[in-house]
């Protein structure tokens, strides 16, 4: 019997199973002879003899805890729940502070190299040209820092930047602007390109909508520029561009929006829609636009 383990003593004469363990004498009666023994009574008696005999040996081959299968849905489930908490305990990097650099000049934009852009002036526009050359000179060197001058020989605009010149794009406005004078816009008109910057110059052909030729052509061109101009200035007032017929090409000076919807009217009548109708869908189109805006 092992140390501190239950110590039994039996009584013949009382017939009486006492039990010491842990410093207290329990009383367990035996059962008669010929009587059912009780379930106390079974129990010390198993005890006394495993007291007496030993403990039963234990089996030689222990039980292995097998794992229970998971199915593939939870166990996708736990790999992406692990990945989540990886990303989430990852220390967040702090946003940088965007840097500040001093204006660059334009001189140091073009590398101290001149720029210089070259306008052709067709034959038809020499007298205006010639006529109103102070107004288109003035804006472009004492504004935009600009050097221009007309070369009689290849009958070109020069227009160059020099090292008193601030911005470089004041090289693609004063372009613009000589451009916009050439194709046939008033001075006053084509001055907007350089005091804006939304605005811009289209260009298309009345053949590239719908290919007209001979008399056709030369109603459609009417039915754009209406009696006395009247439908052209229509479009002009309502849409807030400027328009120039030039034969079969078609001029427009305005900003993006403003462009389309002018480009539509003309478009429609080229189709061969009624002045008429083409007043109302720009003019409702107008209304809109200014609701919004």
């Amino acid at each position: 019997m092992t140390e501190g383990g239950p110590h039994w003593t039996a009584d013949v004469t009382t017939n009486t199973l006492y039990l010491r363990q842990c410093g207290e004498i329990r009383r367990v009666p035996r059962a008669a002879p010929g009587s059912r023994p009780s379930g106390a009574a079974i129990m010390a008696t198993a005890m006394v003899s495993e007291a007496e005999t030993g403990p039963e040996l234990e089996p030689a081959a222990e039980f292995l805890s097998v794992a229970k299968k998971r199915s593939k849905r939870k166990r996708k489930l736990e790999l992406e729940t692990g990945a989540a908490n990886m990303e989430t305990e990852q220390p967040q990097p702090q946003p940088r502070k965007r840097p500040e650099f001093p204006a660059v000049s334009g001189q140091q934009l073009v590398d101290g190299k001149d720029e210089i852009r070259k306008i052709a002036v067709p034959a038809h526009r020499y007298t205006p040209l010639k006529e109103n050359w102070l107004k288109i000179f003035t804006p472009i060197v004492e504004h935009l820092q600009l050097q221009v001058r007309f070369n009689l020989k290849t009958r070109n605009v020069e227009i160059k930047t020099c090292k008193n010149t601030q911005d470089i794009a004041s090289l693609t406005k004063a372009a613009d602007f000589v451009k916009a004078f050439v194709l046939g816009f008033q001075v006053e008109d084509a001055l907007a390109l350089i005091r804006l910057d939304d605005l811009f110059l289209e260009t298309f052909d009345i053949t590239d909508v719908k290919p007209l030729k001979g008399d056709h052509l030369s109603r459609a061109i009417g039915r754009i520029a209406g009696k006395g101009g009247k439908t052209k200035f229509t479009i002009e007032n309502v849409t807030r561009t400027r328009i120039v017929l030039a034969d079969s090409k078609v001029h427009i000076l305005g900003s993006f929006q403003n462009i389309k919807m002018a480009r539509t009217a003309i478009c429609n009548l080229i189709l061969g829609s009624p002045p008429s109708k083409v007043y109302g869908n720009i003019r409702a189109v107008a209304n809109r636009a200014a609701e919004r805006f």
